[in-house]
């Protein structure tokens, strides 16, 4: 059992090339801020008292819920004290787990299917809970293992593990809408500077675009998302350019798709954010 302070604001990277589980547990609420990862997140909450801000909806969670996030989600738990903070946390690379669409169904696929609906928390079935719980705690086993096949065994109940979370996301009722908080103008803003980042967002702009007044933009912004705009503005920008630059892209061309005009200004804000610059990133495994 791995305990920890803020290891999601540290970790960027993997130290395997495809996917690691860990179980956390801590007595005394850690403290983390907004992060984003360079790889899609299975968050399985079992205790504790925790409300979890992800792109500006922020779920009220239950013990057996699960959030799912990916290589662009801004995220925070929201951690209070009174019980102890346990979860098995699962990190997938986005090309390994691209990979077992081979193996036959699209597993992919709740990935896909909750990010088109920024929508991200599944809550099982109680049996279907124990199963997953069962599966995670095998995969902990196979990890702290030397025995032959032990690392052949976990890439298979990881797959059994995406089975039954699919499974679980697509039978998911529409009723645990009322565990979240939101708002249809954030949401509605939220989705805009995703898909405009290379454009030039300013406030008027955006107040423009969401038919808002500015003042109540800025306010309502920072209510629901915890940030204001020009932080989650800039977070997100890095975040893509990040992924981009993993992905082969040129880190000139990364910058200027990601609405930086000032490559200087990328510069900063990209090692604000990392720790590290985009050349230093990609040579860090």
């Amino acid at each position: 059992m791995i305990s920890h302070k803020d290891i999601f604001t540290l970790r960027q990277t993997m130290e395997r090339p495809d996917f690691e589980c860990y179980h956390y547990l801590d007595p005394v609420p850690p403290a983390i801020d907004f992060h984003e990862h360079a790889f899609y997140e299975i968050f399985f909450f079992l205790s504790g008292d925790v409300s979890y801000v992800i792109e500006g909806r922020t779920y009220q969670l239950r013990p057996g819920d699960i959030l799912l996030t990916d290589n662009r989600d801004i995220h925070k738990p929201d951690i209070r004290r009174g019980k102890p903070y346990e979860r098995f946390v699962i990190w997938i690379e986005p090309d390994f787990l691209t990979r077992t669409n081979d193996m036959g169904a699209d597993l992919t696929a709740c990935f896909t299917d909750a990010s088109l609906k920024q929508y991200k928390l599944i809550r099982p079935e109680s049996s279907v809970l124990s199963h997953l719980k069962g599966i995670c705690e095998k995969m902990l086993r196979c990890r702290d293992s030397q025995e032959f096949g032990s690392s052949t065994l976990s890439y298979i109940y990881l797959v059994e593990f995406l089975v039954y979370l699919n499974r679980a996301y697509f039978a998911t009722s529409e009723d645990i809408r009322k565990d979240v908080t939101e708002n249809e103008k954030i949401n509605e803003l939220v989705s805009y500077i995703n898909d405009h980042l290379s454009d030039d967002l300013t406030l008027d702009r955006l107040a423009d675009a969401c038919y808002i007044s500015k003042s109540h933009l800025a306010h309502q912004f920072k209510t629901y998302t915890g940030l204001t705009l020009y932080q989650f503005i800039i977070k997100k920008r890095v975040t893509v350019a990040r992924n981009l630059i993993r992905e082969g892209e040129p880190v000139m061309e990364a910058c200027t798709k990601c609405g930086f005009n000032d490559y200087s200004n990328f510069l900063k804000a990209f090692k604000r954010e990392f720790g590290r610059s985009p050349k230093e990133f990609l040579k860090r495994p």
